[in-house]
């Protein structure tokens, strides 16, 4: 069974910085794409970034020049680097990913893994 855990969440200051991560873990073959959503209250789920196997990226327009994804494929982990982080960037932080697992002989892919969710809060 495959897990996904958050950390790194947290309150700051408007123009603060925060690192999050998000370390998959189980019976895991591959793990395709990975990436950051958000939800704040009173709204939509938004895509935040995603970043492929080979590295590719996508970042939303909102936060472009700000924020970092990355991975790390040896330790089945990515990241989400925020800087000047604004109040308008607080919301659950959730991470996803595309993941085949190994198991009992089979391989099952499955698209929509999601970890807990871990909270940001900017301060004006």
């Amino acid at each position: 069974q495959v897990q996904l855990v958050e950390s790194g969440g947290g309150l700051v200051q408007a123009g603060g910085s925060l690192r999050l991560s998000c370390a998959a873990s189980g019976s895991i073959f591959s793990i395709n794409v990975m990436g950051w959503y958000r939800q704040a209250p009173g709204k939509q789920r938004e895509l935040v970034a995603t970043i492929a196997k080979d590295g590719t990226t996508n970042y939303a327009d909102s936060v472009k020049g700000r924020f970092t994804i990355s991975r790390d494929n040896a330790k089945n982990t990515v990241y989400l680097q925020m800087n000047s982080l604004k109040p308008e960037d607080t919301a659950v932080y959730k991470c996803a990913a595309d993941i085949t697992e190994y198991s009992s002989g089979r391989y099952s892919r499955k698209y929509d893994y999601w970890g807990q969710g871990t909270q940001v809060t900017v301060s004006s």
